[in-house]
């Protein structure tokens, strides 16, 4: 199966940039156009409000740019061009990433974990095991 798309989920923690390097030598090695996506996470009580003012909206754009620029800067680090960037919104991170993918028809999905308790795994389980277990396209957990 050959890999045209693949989409790369950010999220401006620490390892956001060994994430996106990995998705960058992989788009590189394939020759596969890459988005990173950034998932705006909404949360209940906001989702209940009939409008957002423009001070909410700058800051959500301000934070998504922020957690964007560290991929972008892995992506330029390597002179890699065949990318772009993507906010989407969504009330599950996990399965806000799975629907972007399979709407665009990604053939390969690459995120992060950094969950390191077993217990809290457990309990709350993880967005990388969730998108794992519902992606239709491959993925790629990068630890």
């Amino acid at each position: 199966m050959a890999i045209k798309k693949i989409v790369c989920a950010v999220d401006g923690s620490k390892i956001t940039g060994h994430v996106a390097a990995c998705a960058v030598e992989l788009a590189q090695a394939t020759g596969a156009k890459l988005t990173f996506l950034n998932i705006d996470v909404v949360p209940t009580r906001a989702r209940r409000t009939y409008f957002w003012d423009a001070e909410l909206m700058n800051a959500a754009a301000a934070q998504a740019n922020k957690q964007l620029s560290m991929a972008v800067k892995a992506a330029k680090a390597v002179k890699f061009e065949n990318y772009d960037c993507v906010v989407a919104t969504g009330g599950h991170v996990a399965d806000a990433i799975v629907a972007y993918a399979d709407k665009n028809k990604a053939d390969h999905i690459v995120l992060g974990t950094h969950t390191t308790n077993e217990l809290t795994r457990m309990l709350l389980g993880s967005v990388a095991t969730a998108v794992v277990s519902h992606a239709k396209a491959p993925v790629t957990v990068v630890k």
